[in-house]
């Protein structure tokens, strides 16, 4: 007999291991980083990394005094841990038909747990290369009911989101459901009236306004991060290349930049999926092998002077990230766990519906410890 506390049984013995390996796959970049909790104290995340060269190793005369000890210089990184949620819901009903066939239980809780796991793998993506508020898209245009997006691969059915102006202030709605998606020809309607002044907005997640965690376009941009002032430390500027064309001689360039200039050599090539295919057409087109590997995680991607080209939806076109997944970690008070009351149950009611979640929780930031040896190619 299936029951509300077989159920907990369930989730907390056989599900929450099986969904925290796939989460650990949610991308090639996300499974190559370290992930743990050394860097967490309280509810912030504090890290000491080391500025510079010490120079304790010199030459000198054979009767000269000897080179003084250095000490190492330090810049201390903080930022706050964010909330990172995910919630599955099974109806009384469904639960109640499925009470004496265990195997239709199983598969009840396998179509929810995929759900998730679906659904945590998109989301996890959008914010690695986000700034941190959520930001999805730029509306373009209007017809109608139909919003005009520049990024519509990133949206889909049921998202909810909020239209936001270029201060960052909510305009034009908050909480609004996209109703229909048209991959074709870029839009979407939403199920609620907004207002018709929409062009030069820009779609965000609901909710999700200063609360991500910190991807590359925060990384990146011009502001402060991680707690520094970013123009008084060299350390905290990544490098921007900007290209009027993409080439094979261009990438190596950069690549070799940042290797000379910054000690440090990029293991992995980020970019969209268009942009990856230039990268296989140059080479193709130089006549040379594409080399090919198969990445943690088990996904497979192209190799550029031995390096992996690894494609994201939420990488926009005319991009390239020369990251060292070295520099990066994701510091987190815990892994992926249930969320439980005080009698330690995890599936709950909902307040006011005939029936039941569970939430999945993982308090967690992204941090780079050396963003001056991470590249980003543009302009291409």
């Amino acid at each position: 007999m299936i029951t509300l506390s077989n159920a907990d049984k369930a989730l907390k013995t056989y599900y929450l291991d099986a969904v925290s390996t796939q989460l650990d796959a949610i991308s090639p970049f996300y499974a190559a980083i370290d992930k743990h909790s050394a860097e967490v104290y309280g509810k912030e995340v504090k890290l000491a990394v080391v500025r510079g060269d010490n120079s304790r190793v010199s030459a000198g005369t054979e009767d000269g005094d000897l080179p003084a000890a250095g000490s190492n210089r330090y810049v201390n990184l903080t930022s706050t841990l964010k909330n990172i949620y995910g919630t599955i819901e099974i109806s009384d009903k469904a639960l109640r038909a499925s009470g004496n066939t265990g195997g239709a239980f199983i598969d009840l809780l396998n179509a929810e747990m995929e759900g998730l796991v679906s659904s945590a793998k998109v989301n996890f993506s959008r914010m690695l290369y986000g700034d941190g508020n959520g930001f999805v898209a730029n509306i373009t245009k209007t017809s109608g009911t139909s919003l005009y997006l520049d990024a519509i691969g990133r949206v889909y059915e049921g998202m909810v989101i909020d239209l936001r102006s270029n201060t960052a202030a909510v305009e034009g709605g908050t909480g609004l459901t996209v109703a229909t998606v048209n991959y074709g020809d870029g839009y979407i309607t939403l199920s609620d009236t907004v207002d018709a002044t929409l062009v030069g907005k820009m779609v965000y997640v609901h909710g999700a306004y200063g609360n991500e965690i910190t991807g590359f376009k925060a990384l990146f941009g011009t502001g402060d991060i991680y707690g520094v002032t970013r123009s008084e430390e060299s350390l905290m500027q990544p490098v921007t290349f900007t290209v009027t064309s993409l080439t094979e001689e261009v990438i190596m360039e950069k690549i070799n930049y940042l290797e000379a200039f910054c000690n440090s050599r990029p293991n992995m090539l980020l970019c969209s999926y268009k942009t990856k295919a230039e990268i296989s057409a140059l080479l193709t087109g130089t006549r040379m092998q594409v080399n090919t590997a198969e990445l943690s995680g088990g996904y497979s991607t192209i190799l550029f002077d031995g390096i992996p080209v690894v494609a994201d939806r939420y990488c926009p076109d005319g991009e390239i990230y020369l990251v060292n997944t070295d520099d990066f970690v994701l510091a987190q008070l815990c892994d992926w766990s249930w969320l439980e009351d005080e009698d330690g149950k995890i599936l709950k009611q909902v307040p006011g519906k005939a029936a039941y979640n569970a939430t999945l929780v993982k308090y967690a930031e992204l941090i780079c410890k050396k963003p001056c040896a991470q590249g980003l190619i543009n302009g291409f």
